[in-house]
């Protein structure tokens, strides 16, 4: 079923322990002969039902799993084997019974969960539908695991035992139990790295220049509230402390161990700590997977070492953390961090001491700062789940280069993002990142616009620059979400007040007519030549006095919903004078967003109340940003729908039947048809023609006037010639047949409302794109198709039909008439489920799909299929 590497697992346990998973091997026999006489009686009659010889026999079972008739897992910790969970293939292909044991020491930490949804995952990929377990009555613990997991199961009482069966397929309240058990494991697991009360410095020098001299120091110099132990060969005293030589040599184990040790006494000094029972280590050392593959190598080495003692890993090859609540700052930056809501992580260390100079100088205060490095261990997913719960942070911001699980990112970021905002800067998403593809879906879909889906389908709020990051940062720390896209501008220099609103129409924002009673209001307090019209002209004249008495009507204008206040020197008034009366102004902003634009010499004065920006135009992007977030927070959180009419089992035997001889191949025009209508997916009539007689024949059958194509498997048939188009004789389909080559394709000529494109394409990193837009022989020209990761909510499906230009023609575009929105969504749904289902279905496209107001047709579709190479990501949180 898959390689030796991709079987192993690392699963995360209730008491943040981590644990690794793999097939057992023949050289296991010994180690798994003495875990079972390690066992309780108790545990081996719950297990055997009954005292079974504990020999090579037995055990032989167990090892070298071929995953198809049986699959077998052991779970190793400290060098021991302490887990093993088997199934084993019935009569009925479709069920497996399934089993597992722990030691006793180590029960009633979640484990027997982990290990149950291992197989599970594994047992569904070969077939396997359902597990049945017999369990003695009185062995509560297994049977509130079988419970517990989420799997919804029925039980059967026989002669005092009890046997439960269950499906096996990933429902949505499955995944949720999952995902509940994660958080839980991964908030216990992080615990140690911000709130250690005591932290050793491996590599801590008496040289303040060295990175560890520099880092102890750090952590002194911060006044860290708990205790810091340097360490180093000679047990030198650093900054006045004094030192030891290995950590097992210091009067505790330390909750945090972080490691400046040059890279190949990483591994080792690394041991030393887990061996004393520290959990948390931090690798400040470069010299790993960022060096090439000498270095990968020493990587894997350590997160192995790290897994054998149930740690968790930041870094290597990073900046360090700190964290504001125990006063912590284990970085070699030059300063500790300003306290307040803003956690962040950034991949790049430079990034992230650039930003920590920004957020200080713009008075941005930080919970928590993160440099993940080569995040071996440690990701942005993780920091997510920790951060959904602390107390000390408002507002996440991350700076990203790579997704090392996007799709569990989307499911974590779209649950966060619901109780605080998620700021993202992505880089590394250009179109060169995209292969050549040859489907009209897949040449539309790449990186960017798999980042852009995720982002917005989990509510992430994407900048561009680490200074849009800074700004919307700063706004959303301090300011109320605008209830709308509506501004009010107003400024004592009209050109400004024009850039503004050019830049808020870029950012989706819109400038609106001020009531008549708010302009009234103006021409009372403003001269004859002042402009009450948004933007709110004051006229160089406008002094302290004048903004303190126009910011609080425009605030108080129904059709806005936040107030971007401008000025520039003139004569007559000082920056400081305006700062100060902006700030008594919006006393009364009754919850709308107040921003400010003061263009003076030197550091803009504070604004009291007010997030002040250096120029208009980034008050105008980073309040875009916090518009873009309050619609979402509007938005439904959605649904995935159920579908009636799948044939999964049917659709399997057409992609395995293509792949059978091939690694890669266009499904033929029967495969496709077959495929598509297994999904439920309506498809045209249609006749494969093998001759020009039998082409003709068909035309005849299905009624004149007809189209004929080209059913070469995969072929572009706009581009190639392949397509006639409205034949009406027999003579016209006989031309055509001749011309385009056999075999070909007739359909009936159909017409509707609005030419569509729908597809799918698989993207390594995040599984399948569901695409929709404008289709025809426009799809590319125009552009405009519109992504979002499967599976699709039924809010997903209905932002993709409505919104765009594909919105435009669904709506009915130059009086035609409206096409049938529900037939269009339940399309998108069955594409997305298909997708999900099957990862060999690499590019499917849809073009044209014809939609009319009483339903929708695809009249056109290539499907590209591939076999699918595992993936050699142990980590399954």
């Amino acid at each position: 079923m898959a390689s030796a590497a991709t079987s192993v697992r690392d699963v995360i346990l209730r008491d943040g322990t981590t644990l690794r998973l793999r097939p057992p091997i023949a050289d296991d026999t010994e180690a798994l002969i003495e875990f079972l006489n390690g066992l309780s009686r108790e545990s081996v009659y719950y297990r055997f039902h009954g005292f079974p010889t504990v020999n090579e026999k037995l055990v032989s079972a167990f090892v070298e799993p071929d995953w198809h008739e049986s699959g077998h897992l052991v779970g190793e910790l400290g060098g021991r084997i302490i887990a093993l969970a088997s199934y084993v293939r019935l009569r009925d292909p479709a069920a497996a019974e399934v089993a597992f044991l722990v030691a006793d020491e180590f029960q009633r930490r979640g484990i027997g969960t982990r290990l149950l949804e291992q197989l599970a995952e594994r047992a569904g990929a070969v077939g396997i539908e359902r597990f049945l377990a017999e369990v003695l009555a009185e062995n509560s613990q297994m049977l509130h695991v079988f419970e517990a997991v989420g799997f919804a199961s029925t039980r059967t009482l026989e002669s005092g035992t009890v046997e439960v069966e269950f499906r096996i397929a990933p429902t949505e309240t499955y995944l949720e139990r999952v995902d509940e058990r994660d958080h839980l494991a991964a908030v216990a697991s992080l615990r140690p790295f911000f709130a250690p009360s005591s932290v050793a410095v491996l590599g801590a020098s008496r040289r303040a220049e060295s990175i560890g001299g520099q880092l102890f120091r750090n952590i002194i110099a911060g006044e860290f509230e708990g205790v810091a132990y340097p360490v180093n060969p000679a047990g030198d005293a650093v900054a006045g402390v004094r030192g030891y030589r290995s950590v097992g040599e210091l009067p505790e184990t330390p909750d945090l161990v972080v490691v400046c040790l040059p890279a190949r006494h990483v591994l080792a000094g690394v041991e030393d700590a887990l061996r004393r029972g520290t959990r948390a280590i931090c690798v400040i050392s470069a010299g790993f997977a960022e060096i090439g593959e000498e270095g990968r190598t020493r990587q894997d080495e350590l997160l192995a070492l790290l897994r054998a003692h149930g740690g968790r890993l930041v870094g290597p090859n990073c900046l360090g953390l700190a964290v504001s609540a125990p006063r912590l700052n284990a970085t070699f930056g030059p300063r500790a961090l300003p306290p307040g809501p803003v956690a962040f992580s950034s991949q790049s260390g430079a990034l992230g001491l650039a930003l920590l100079e920004r957020a200080n100088e713009r008075g941005i205060g930080l919970s928590a700062f993160v440099s993940i490095g080569n995040k071996a261990d440690v990701s942005s997913n993780d920091l997510l789940e920790y951060w959904e719960d602390d107390p000390d942070t408002g507002l996440i911001a991350l700076y990203l280069e790579s997704f090392g699980n996007p799709r569990r990112f989307g499911r974590i970021a779209r649950r966060v993002a619901r109780k605080k905002p998620i700021l993202a800067m992505k880089s590394g998403t250009t179109k060169t990142g995209a292969r050549a593809a040859s489907s009209h879906t897949a040449a539309l879909a790449g990186s960017e616009a798999a980042v852009e889906a995720l982002f917005h389908q989990a509510g992430v709020i994407r900048a561009e620059t680490l200074e849009e990051l800074i700004d919307a940062a700063a706004l959303l720390a301090a300011q109320p979400l605008p209830a709308g896209h509506r501004v009010g501008v107003l400024t004592n220099a009209g050109g400004l007040g024009i850039l503004c609103a050019d830049a808020c129409e870029a950012s989706g924002l819109e400038l609106p007519s001020l009531t008549a009673e708010t302009e009234a209001a103006l021409r009372e307090l403003l001269p004859a030549e002042a402009s009450v019209a948004n933007p709110v002209d004051m006229l160089g004249s406008a002094t302290g006095v004048t903004y303190e008495q126009v910011v609080p009507v425009v605030l108080a204008d129904p059709n806005v919903d936040a107030v971007i206040a401008l000025f520039v020197p003139p004569v007559v008034a000082g920056a400081e004078e305006i700062a100060s009366a902006i700030g008594r102004a919006v006393a009364g902003a009754d919850g709308k967003p107040v921003l400010a634009s003061l263009i003076a010499e030197g550091e803009p004065p504070a604004v009291e109340g007010v997030t002040n920006f250096p120029y208009p135009e980034s008050a105008a992007r980073a309040l875009g940003l916090a518009a873009s977030r309050a619609a979402w927070l509007r938005r439904p959180a959605g649904s995935v729908p159920e579908l009636d009419g799948v044939d999964t089992g049917r659709a399997r035997a057409v992609v395995d039947g293509a792949l059978a001889d091939e690694s890669d191949a266009w499904l033929t025009a029967e495969q496709v048809r077959e495929l598509l209508i297994a999904y439920g997916i309506p498809v045209v009539p249609e006749r494969v023609a093998e001759t020009v007689d039998d082409a003709v024949a068909a035309a005849t059958e299905l009624g004149l006037p007809v189209v004929v194509k080209s059913a070469v498997p995969g072929a572009h048939k706009t581009e190639t010639g392949g397509i006639a188009l409205g034949l009406a004789s027999e003579d016209e389909v006989r031309e055509a047949a001749g011309r385009i080559g056999i075999p070909v394709l007739v359909q009936p000529m159909l017409e509707g409302s609005a030419e569509l494109l729908a597809g799918i394409v698989q993207d390594p990193m995040f599984g399948p794109l569901v695409a929709f837009g404008p289709g025809g022989v426009f799809a590319e020209l125009i552009g405009q198709a519109e992504f979002r990761i499967a599976p699709l909510t039924d809010v997903d499906a209905e932002e993709l039909v409505n919104g765009g230009k594909a919105g435009e023609l669904v709506h009915g575009f130059r009086g035609q008439p409206a096409a049938d929105e529900s037939a269009l969504t339940d399309l998108l749904h069955r594409l997305s489920r298909l997708g999900d289902d099957f990862h060999e279905v690499a590019e499917l496209d849809l073009n044209p799909v014809i939609a009319s107001p009483d339903g929708c047709v695809a009249v056109d579709a290539r499907v590209r299929v591939s076999r699918v190479e595992p993936q050699a990501r142990p980590k399954t949180w």
